[in-house]
Formats: C-alpha cells, sequence, structure tokens
C-alpha cells in the first residue's frame, strides 16, 4: 500500500511530505524491507510480529521511550492526502493537554482516526495490557489512559475528513485517490 502511486508519486512520500515540517523526525516501522529502501528513512521492523497496526503503534512508542522522547505522532502509510496542519494541530493539543492520546475525530466506526493520533510514552503499560489479554485493537488500551479528541467540526477546518483520513487499501481506492489528486492539482 505504501508504494502504491497516486498522481505519479507513492503514498509514503505524499505522508512523509505532510510529517515532516511538524516533527523533528520521521521513523518508518515496516516489516517489509521495500518500504525502508524507497525511503531512505530510519526505519524499524515490529519488535513483536503479528500484532498489527497496535505492534507498530507499540514499536514506535519504545522507540521513542528509548530517545526520552515523551511521545510519538502516528500516521498510517496508506493515508495519501493528510493535512501537516492539523498534523501540527494535534501534537499542539497534546503538548497543550498532557494527554496520553489526542486523535482527531471522523465519520469512521471508531469515531476517531487511531492511525491519525499522538501517543504519549505513558500509554506503554496500558498497550502491554491489551497485548497480554490478545487485545489488538487499535482503541483496545484506550480506557486504560487519558484520551482527548479533537472534535469533528475542528477536524474540518483543515479539510475534508473523509479525503484526510482515507486508506488506500483496494485498487478502487487507489483509483479513488488518484481521482482526488487530479481534481485538487487542478484546482
Amino acid at each position: 500500500k505504501a508504494l502504491a502511486h497516486v498522481y505519479g508519486e507513492n503514498i509514503i512520500t505524499r505522508v512523509i511530505r505532510a510529517l515532516s515540517p511538524v516533527v523533528s523526525e520521521v521513523l518508518l516501522i515496516a516489516n517489509d524491507a521495500r518500504i525502508s529502501d524507497s525511503t531512505h528513512l530510519s526505519a524499524r521492523g515490529d519488535v513483536r510480529e503479528g500484532l498489527g497496526a497496535l505492534g507498530g503503534i507499540y514499536t514506535a512508542l519504545l522507540w521513542a521511550r528509548e530517545r526520552n522522547a515523551p511521545g510519538i505522532m502516528t500516521v498510517a502509510c496508506d493515508m495519501p492526502f493528510l493535512s501537516s496542519e492539523l498534523l501540527a494541530r494535534i501534537i499542539a493539543v497534546a503538548t497543550e493537554s498532557h494527554s496520553n492520546v489526542v486523535a482527531p475525530e471522523s465519520g469512521g466506526k471508531r469515531g476517531i482516526e487511531p492511525l491519525c493520533a499522538y501517543y504519549a510514552t505513558t500509554c506503554v503499560p496500558a498497550i502491554e495490557a491489551a497485548l497480554a489479554r490478545d487485545d489488538l485493537r487499535m482503541i483496545g488500551f484506550h480506557d486504560s489512559v487519558n484520551v482527548m479528541r479533537i472534535p469533528l467540526d475542528d477536524v474540518r477546518v483543515y479539510g475534508d475528513p473523509d479525503i484526510m483520513f482515507m486508506n488506500v487499501n483496494t485498487q478502487h481506492e487507489r483509483e479513488r485517490a488518484e481521482t482526488i489528486a487530479q481534481e485538487r492539482q487542478g484546482a
């Protein structure tokens, strides 16, 4: 997914472009060497494979904790239309609120976008407890931490949430992303 192309460039390049202005370092959590080789970023594989997206968050948080960083801004590698401004807002809210998780609301099934969120390293014990009970849901540990939501109306200031949080998992979604990118380029 990360290497799929949308409007002439792979999605991971678009994600890195959105993240780079708002974080001091971009770390790639990927078990596929082709992805890390194509980006020339610092990369790590999951510390425990088979845990899905939560395993990636866990790995990134352990990395941040090793570096004495307070937390991570995480985004999925298949979101081609992220807003740097929204990412900066999430980080600002995390800094101001000292919340363990700061996530934007969306129209998605969870009500928030856990793959476009800030996670403090203080989430590690709660994630480990969720993993111990085989709960691999991205929000499976949220009841054990302080979660702050950025209201949907505030998110909309930065763009259409359905587009910003769009994941490209299928050929149909890639074609839709291509159409959106073409329309944006023509605007």
